[in-house]
């Protein structure tokens, strides 16, 4: 063994030795790049560009990356500068294309660029929620209006499918037929996207998508969350403000017993302090169990989906509270949502 431990893991791959792979037909190198990189063109293009074009300016970039792997020479600077440099020039090319001035094309303006770019080397857990979130509200536009009316109703607002049908004066089956055939064909908007994308990593281990690059199974899980929001057998779970919160302030948990997945659905939330997030929590067998972290939009509206164990359990609680920004191993800090409602004091750590 010459004293070295089987069991470490070899070097990650810089990103000049990456792209150098990418170019000597290596392809799922890209993967690796895109997952690195993806979320900073992302947080560049959205500084001047709506979410959709941003979206397109993130796909552009990487298969530029793709297609010109080749002619990148790392003794005239590293990867990064380099593709920054792409990214820039995709994001000027829009502007002067849709006739917006913003920026002008001159050094100064490619200054301002460079600083948005350095201001931010790890774009924000929100800007990137906004990219993945944003991808489904154009696939839902585009859909015929009485699908989009109802899954619309069904997933962004919360509705039951009794309260869908009784909003668009329906029969049950129609409102529940329409949100079914509403989520095949949203599914059949997103595939040219996620086709894209799955071309980019031709040869790659992993799929990544625009709904979770880092994680191989969002795409399953996501659609499962979407199927779980939108069941009518599956009865929300109301979670009401805590003494002293926004009163308005709620939120809806929906899981199915034996699953391990469940939708946590966050609604007129105020900003939390800088430095702070919003944590859910769900006790199981005693023990306090994180469901994840989130800032809400500015509808005051978010969401968490949870895959653990504990979900597939009725919950003997579930609590939000307001914690740092890295998260909290036990819900130490203020209570603004909590079920049941005389469960709401403080709380008694992790367990």
């Amino acid at each position: 063994m010459n004293g070295r431990d089987a069991s470490a893991k070899p070097p990650e791959e810089t990103d000049e030795q990456l792209v150098h792979a990418l170019a000597g037909g290596r392809q799922e190198a890209l993967g690796a790049l895109f997952a690195r990189h993806a979320p900073l063109v992302f947080a560049i293009a959205r500084q001047t560009l709506d979410a959709a074009a941003a979206e397109d300016i993130v796909q552009d970039v990487f298969l530029a990356v793709w297609h010109g792997a080749a002619t990148f020479d790392e003794g005239r600077g590293a990867f990064r500068p380099w593709l920054l440099q792409i990214a820039h020039h995709r994001v000027l090319n829009e502007l002067r294309r849709r006739s917006r001035k913003p920026l002008s094309g001159t050094e100064a303006d490619r200054e301002r660029l460079e600083a948005v770019a350095d201001a931010s080397p790890e774009p924000s857990a929100e800007l990137w929620r906004e990219f993945r979130r944003s991808a489904v509200r154009e696939a839902l536009e585009q859909l015929p209006p009485p699908q989009r009316q109802a899954l619309g109703l069904a997933f962004f607002d919360e509705l039951t499918h009794e309260q869908v049908a009784s909003v668009l004066n329906l029969r049950l089956g129609t409102a529940k037929s329409r949100i079914r055939s509403g989520l095949q064909r949203l599914r059949t908007q997103l595939s040219p996207v996620l086709a894209l994308l799955a071309l980019i990593l031709v040869g790659s281990a992993a799929t990544l998508s625009i709904f979770e690059l880092r994680d191989r199974a969002a795409v399953s899980r996501d659609e499962r969350a979407l199927d779980l929001v939108t069941s009518s057998d599956v009865h929300p779970l109301r979670i009401e403000a805590a003494p002293g919160a926004p009163a308005e302030a709620h939120a809806n948990w929906r899981a199915r017993p034996g699953t391990k997945l469940g939708v946590l659905s966050l609604s007129h939330l105020p900003a939390p302090p800088t430095g702070f997030v919003y944590q859910a929590w769900l006790l199981h067998e005693g023990v306090w169990i994180s469901l994840g972290t989130v800032l809400p939009d500015a509808d005051g509206k978010a969401r968490i989906v949870a895959e653990e164990e504990a979900v597939a359990f009725p919950p003997e609680a579930l609590r939000l509270t307001l914690e740092p920004s890295s998260g909290s191993p036990a819900p130490l800090g203020r209570t603004i949502l909590a079920w049941p409602a005389d469960k709401a004091g403080p709380p008694s750590g992790g367990g």
